[in-house]
């Protein structure tokens, strides 16, 4: 993999994840339909592809290209933002407590309320901007907190690396929907564990294309847990969709300055 760490933003998102074609020499990526890839004589599968729901090229290529951008170790690409908030809370515990933005967005305060509580997960949701709230809000049984910033749709303003070492001090894992304000905050710089984008939105840029995204600072076991609900569960974005987003990333430094 190569070292994205000095080049300019607005190269990255051009080159990251996009390699030439090694068959045609085709500068863009081609779209590989294939739900199945060919076995080895000895039975392994050697060029890294067995089944499109476990791994595809174009949605390998989007996660090694989002994933520099913003700072990470990996990342795992779902069919849409709210598939990706799902496994980030499937990976956790019955029992398990979260902390979450009182403004988080409706579908992430529905999941949580309407589903995951009948699973027994536990949620409070508390202004984070008041630093105060969010440390008094934790529990021994809190295992992540979950901020969104600048939030939707009330815009509310987070201060992310107050809220990470809140979270670090706490044991706690922080997460951080970043999803309106890509390039221009970098929530794992700031101390995060992981940020989550819904690519549907600036990613994609066009309203053609639905899918979300998680990148881990560290390739840990909890990002683990997450890589093995996505290919179990299936939730997984199109090879056409993952190369609309990774299309899209191309412009999006350009297109957030225009913002």
């Amino acid at each position: 993999m190569k070292d994205w760490r000095k080049v300019h933003v607005e190269t990255l998102a051009v080159h990251a994840g996009h390699e030439i074609d090694p068959a045609t020499g085709a500068v863009a990526a081609p779209i590989h339909l294939s739900t199945t890839f060919q076995r080895d004589v000895e039975g392994t599968y050697s060029r890294g592809f067995m089944y499109s729901r476990n791994d595809n090229p174009n949605r390998k290529a989007l996660e090694d290209g989002v994933s520099p951008l913003e700072g990470g170790a990996a990342a795992a690409a779902f069919g849409s933002g709210m598939a990706t908030a799902m496994a980030l809370f499937a990976a956790l515990a019955p029992g398990d407590h979260i902390v979450a933005h009182v403004d988080a967005y409706y579908g992430t305060s529905r999941l949580l309320s309407d589903v995951f509580l009948r699973w027994k997960l536990e949620t409070d949701f508390v202004d984070m901007s008041d630093l105060a709230a969010v440390e008094k809000a934790l529990r021994p049984n809190t295992r992540l907190l979950w901020m969104e910033t600048p939030s939707n749709p009330l815009l509310k303003i987070v201060d992310v690396a107050a809220v990470a070492q809140i979270a670090r001090k706490a044991g706690v894992i922080s997460v951080c929907d970043n999803t309106w304000a890509p390039i221009i905050q970098r929530p794992l710089e700031l101390g995060t564990d992981f940020t989550f984008h819904s690519t549907t939105k600036y990613f994609g840029g066009h309203c053609d294309v639905m899918g979300g995204i998680v990148i881990a600072k560290r390739n840990d076991d909890f990002f683990e847990r997450v890589r093995t609900i996505q290919y179990t569960g299936g939730a997984v974005p199109s090879p056409f969709d993952c190369w609309l987003v990774l299309r899209g990333m191309k412009t999006l430094p350009l297109r957030v300055r225009a913002h």
